[in-house]
């Protein structure tokens, strides 16, 4: 099969780190991640295609299939995370430990910048509230009801065309487990879509994400961290993160939003960057009481 596009990739970079970003588990109907290479289905402006990017000794290569084949590997470079800048992230680290040790154990993520809005949208409205269990679930549910094939050699469904999502009763996505208010807000957020897509950046994207009834920061910073490669994002609303923070910052087991960007601060610029880090590390703050309790849920 051919190269349509050969990159040089950075010492350390991990392809891994960039499936862990654009996959929702992997069992995601629109993306595969198999045998260190990445499998990626998006609807474009040129239409529908799937990129298809794998490793090579020092370099990374890029191969499009479907009308929007030749989009996908223009910016494969940005989808591949090589557009994000990490000046200063080094530095930043080595002056905490913890985030030192971390970064040298499991690398330093690098975020990937899509400029797709509505395709990460819908995965991140099903997250809110909810585990992220029962989030998969609508979500894989979701995407096989509108599914259409994906482009290319290996089984993949696009993402579901906003008009078809804007246009459906809440019946169907009730059947998913989506309740009214999740519904609906997926519902404006499809309807907002052609607008979503034309922002320019993130600070444009964040405000007018969070002029959609039912769409907070939350959401908003799950949104721009992998359209825009936004590495300062925060979620904010988190239920865990704002623990975790605290806990590998200042060793303290829980912790409130306003505590963890106070923690934060000093990585501005990287302070998503941060959270990614900690996550993908496995690192937690200890857990109080039966584990079944400990649920995912996030603010809007």
């Amino acid at each position: 099969m051919g190269v349509d596009r050969v990159m040089g990739t950075p010492p350390g970079y991990r392809l891994g780190w960039l499936a862990r970003l654009l996959t929702f588990s992997a069992h995601d109907p629109c993306a595969r991640f198999l045998d260190g290479s990445l499998w990626w289905a998006a609807r474009t402006p040129e239409g529908p295609g799937t990129l298809w990017l794998r490793p090579a000794p020092g370099q990374l290569l890029a191969s499009g299939h479907g009308p929007g084949g030749s989009w996908l590997v223009e910016r494969a470079d940005a989808v591949a995370g090589l557009r994000d800048r990490l000046d200063g992230f080094a530095a930043l680290a080595a002056s905490r430990p913890t985030l030192a040790r971390l970064a040298g154990a499991v690398g330093t993520p690098r975020l990937p910048a899509t400029g797709l809005v509505f395709q990460r949208l819908l995965r991140s409205v099903l997250e809110q509230k909810v585990t992220g269990t029962e989030a998969y679930r609508a979500y894989a549910a979701t995407v096989r009801h509108f599914g259409e094939p994906a482009p290319g050699p290996v089984p993949l469904l696009l993402p579901p065309d906003p008009d078809a999502v804007a246009s459906a009763g809440y019946w169907v996505f009730h059947r998913f487990g989506v309740e009214q208010r999740r519904a609906d807000t997926l519902a404006r957020a499809a309807a907002a879509a052609a607008r979503l897509e034309r922002c320019g950046d993130s600070s444009e994207t964040t405000a007018r994400l969070t002029a959609v009834d039912g769409i907070g920061r939350w959401t908003a910073a799950e949104v721009v961290r992998v359209v825009h490669g936004d590495a300062d994002a925060v979620s904010v609303g988190d239920y865990h993160v704002k623990n975790t923070v605290s806990w590998a910052l200042a060793g303290e087991p829980r912790g409130t939003d306003e505590r963890m960007l106070e923690l934060l601060a000093p990585f501005a610029g990287h302070r998503g960057r941060v959270c990614l880090l900690l996550e993908a590390a496995g690192l937690h703050a200890p857990r109080y009481g039966p584990r079944a309790t400990i649920r995912s849920f996030h603010t809007y």
